[in-house]
């Protein structure tokens, strides 16, 4: 919080807000925004219903609490744009089995719940899950940010040398650091990235390049910058021929 100056990035009612008072529902505070940005051809998918909840108790939720806030963000998304969220990434990165198995539940094409290097199916009780992971490999800003030397004269390029060609690269940004606080320094990465020849897609557009999809288990480690545990892609594995598969 010190190290990124969280207070000027968030501003202290979002950070007080779930803690001391409820936060607003976005979904109907900002539903004219939300589908201003489906009708410009962004992909929408689901993060969270309560965000500070979520990133606070997973680790005491239940099977059916998970379901049930799950369901109250797909629900409430799917009224706002008029169709059903095709993607969802769970808040901090802070995903269970009991969360991957609740999500096989609904019509996800994919998800986003963890960091790593490759897109893969995570494995929950011996079996690879229907619904690949595309994992956030950059750091984010306040990951990133004061430390190593790096500040927001250098950040750009310091962003821009993490970026491997050929490889997977996917970066979260956050509304009110890239799209508020530091919108002139995300609109100058743009430029520069572009400048370089890196082109920007949807996240769902990386699965058309996935010819073949390894499983692997999903881990939890700390994370340096970040609260608590953060979800990992573990180690892969590599499918058997059809004529040893025993799955049923």
């Amino acid at each position: 919080m010190l190290r990124t100056r969280a207070a000027s990035l968030y501003g202290w009612d979002i950070i007080f807000q779930g803690i001391f008072w409820p936060g607003p529902i976005i979904g109907k505070k900002l539903a004219p925004q939300i589908r201003l940005a489906v009708r410009r051809g962004h992909e929408i998918g689901l993060h969270a219903w309560d965000h500070q909840a979520w990133q606070a108790h997973i680790d005491t939720m239940t099977a059916e609490d998970i379901r049930l806030v799950l369901r109250r963000g797909f629900y409430m998304l799917t009224d706002i744009t008029g169709t059903p969220p095709t993607c969802s990434a769970v808040p901090a990165w802070k995903c269970t089995d009991n969360v991957l198995l609740a999500k096989a539940e609904f019509p996800f094409v994919y998800n986003s719940d963890c960091r790593g290097t490759s897109i893969f199916r995570p494995v929950v009780d011996g079996k690879a899950l229907s619904q690949p992971q595309i994992p956030v490999t950059l750091p984010t800003y306040d990951e990133a940010i004061g430390k190593n030397g790096i500040t927001p004269a250098n950040y750009n390029e310091f962003m821009l040398s993490q970026i491997k060609p050929g490889g997977l690269n996917v970066l979260t940004i956050h509304a009110e650091v890239e799209g508020i606080a530091c919108a002139m320094l995300f609109a100058d990465f743009l430029e520069a990235a572009k400048g370089r020849g890196i082109s920007f897609v949807p996240l769902g557009d990386l699965l058309k390049d996935a010819r073949h999809i390894v499983s692997g288990m999903m881990t939890r480690s700390p994370f340096p910058g970040r609260e608590g545990w953060v979800s990992f892609q573990g180690d892969l594995q590599r499918e058997k021929p059809a004529c040893h598969d025993r799955r049923q």
